[in-house]
């Protein structure tokens, strides 16, 4: 069992930057590539990033490509979801997951946190 918490959302003006936390504890933190996906409300879920197990490799969607950075820190068994320039388009509940590989498809993440709402404000 693997239980994931989110922190770090809350409300941020348009263009300004905010930086998401995820701490894992359960199994084995550093053998899983971890995720970020969001879901606004009225839509689906939807992929924002993930990294790799070693933190090696990185995927980004292209709504937040050359926006974001995602990072982890597995002696601290947490993953971080950086975010610069938000939009108001970036308003959404944001979660993170553990993966068997770096996807973004949600089918690949077995364990979901709860989320943490962001607010982008015009």
């Amino acid at each position: 069992q693997v239980q994931l918490v989110e922190s770090g959302g809350g409300l941020v003006q348009a263009g300004g930057s905010l930086r998401l936390s995820c701490a894992a504890s359960g199994r084995t933190f550093s053998s899983y590539a971890m995720g970020w996906f969001r879901q606004a409300p009225g839509k689906e879920r939807e992929f924002v990033a993930a990294i790799s197990w070693s933190g090696s490799s990185t995927i980004h969607a292209d709504s937040v490509k050359g926006r974001s950075a995602i990072s982890r820190d597995n002696a601290k068994n947490t993953v971080y979801l950086q975010m610069n320039n938000v939009k108001p388009e970036d308003t959404a509940v944001y979660y993170c997951a553990v993966g068997r590989t770096t996807s973004n498809d949600h089918r690949e993440y077995g364990y979901w946190g709860q989320g943490t709402q962001v607010t982008v404000s015009s």
